[in-house]
């Protein structure tokens, strides 16, 4: 039985070609958000199920790549076109050579694919619900469905979708959703990317269905929400290679977290360190897990009170154990957690050597 299960209607095929000193150099993966979770869980040593369509051609040799990487494949074949591009990056940029977003799921086939996920999640007990290549490939009201049916079962539910697929799976209810500030402005729930809208979008997601409620914000300190209160969480700032994957690793690291029996809170600095070490890498999913936990020491936490202090400059509160985050909500408990670093003598009390 695996640890975690992933809802990844559509994988993709990707091709890619690559300068080289000697020629051109193609590589040729699995791809797509579900795909990108699975890959950061294995390297935080979670294992993972991965339920899916696989189509023809593509769908064949995705099954390969999937299992060799080490992640349990639970699939529904079929013929047809599956999802797959090929991508030019030898200008140093990324070029799109040819894309196609595969067909979209027959009935038959989603009602397999649905009874393979609930049997799976169910007995994981932990599952990501990640989104489709293509706004066609199956109906959003499915995320709903799931997102219910396996809570209803006593599992767990994460996401990281945006538009329709989350309005659906916040009626189903979620315990964690991860959304970023541009998806909120996509989806008209901010007008403006600031700390205030976006904590005010933030407490109507938590009223509507979601437990637990995380906004990444680009270079800017993420922020959670849950029963307890608001944190902004700010990760180090690494040199950037390629931003894509990024978000998906932080969800990934979230759940890796709460695998292990961390809470959301206790989660979301492993799921920041996971997030911050990606963008260093042109894979995407990928890192160290040894130098995930270090970059995990050097996570800052602070607690937020209201709408208004999100633009507000305060100090951080330093480096927090799950305890410590855990006491953050309560604000008598976090001066009894800075207390104690300063009798322990803790250099990064004030923040001090914490990076902005």
């Amino acid at each position: 039985m695996s640890d975690v299960t992933i809802f990844a209607p559509s994988p993709t095929l990707t091709v890619t070609v690559e300068d080289h000193p000697s020629g051109s150099e193609i590589h040729v993966h699995a791809g797509g958000q579900g795909v990108w979770q699975a890959r950061m869980l294995l390297r935080l040593g979670v294992d993972v199920t991965m339920c899916c369509v696989l189509t023809g051609e593509t769908g064949r040799v995705l099954r390969h790549l999937l299992e060799d990487e080490g992640i349990s494949v639970v699939a529904v074949e079929r013929e047809g076109r599956g999802s797959a591009y090929l991508h030019d990056r030898r200008e140093g940029h990324r070029t799109e050579i040819a894309e196609d977003d595969g067909e979209p799921i027959g009935r038959h086939e989603l009602d397999e694919l649905y009874g393979a996920t609930l049997k799976t999640g169910l007995r994981s007990g932990l599952v990501i619900l990640s989104g489709p290549v293509g706004e066609e490939v199956l109906p959003a009201d499915t995320y709903r469905r799931l997102a219910s049916d396996l809570r209803e079962g006593g599992a767990r539910v994460i996401v990281d979708l945006a538009g329709e697929r989350l309005d659906a799976a916040l009626q189903g209810g979620v315990d964690v959703l991860k959304v970023s500030h541009e998806e909120l402005k996509d989806d008209g729930r901010i007008e403006e990317a600031s700390g205030r809208a976006i904590l005010h979008a933030m407490r109507e997601l938590h009223r509507t269905g979601a437990g637990t409620v995380i906004v990444t914000r680009a270079s800017e300190p993420l922020l959670l929400l849950d029963a307890e209160g608001f944190l902004e969480v700010n990760a180090p700032q690494l040199e950037v290679t390629d931003t894509r994957g990024a978000g998906d690793s932080l969800t990934a690291g979230v759940a890796a977290g709460m695998a292990e029996g961390a809470t959301p809170r206790e989660a979301v600095t492993l799921g920041a360190a996971a997030g911050a070490l990606n963008v260093t890498r042109h894979g995407l999913g990928t890192g160290d897990p040894d130098t995930i936990a270090r970059l995990r020491d050097r996570v800052t936490v602070r607690a937020l009170a209201d709408e208004l202090s999100a633009d507000a400059e305060q100090p951080v509160t330093g480096h927090v154990s799950p305890d410590g985050l855990a006491a953050l909500a309560e604000p008598d408990a976090a001066a009894d957690v800075e207390r104690k670093r300063d009798a322990d003598g803790d250099p990064d009390a004030h923040g001090e050597g914490s990076r902005p």
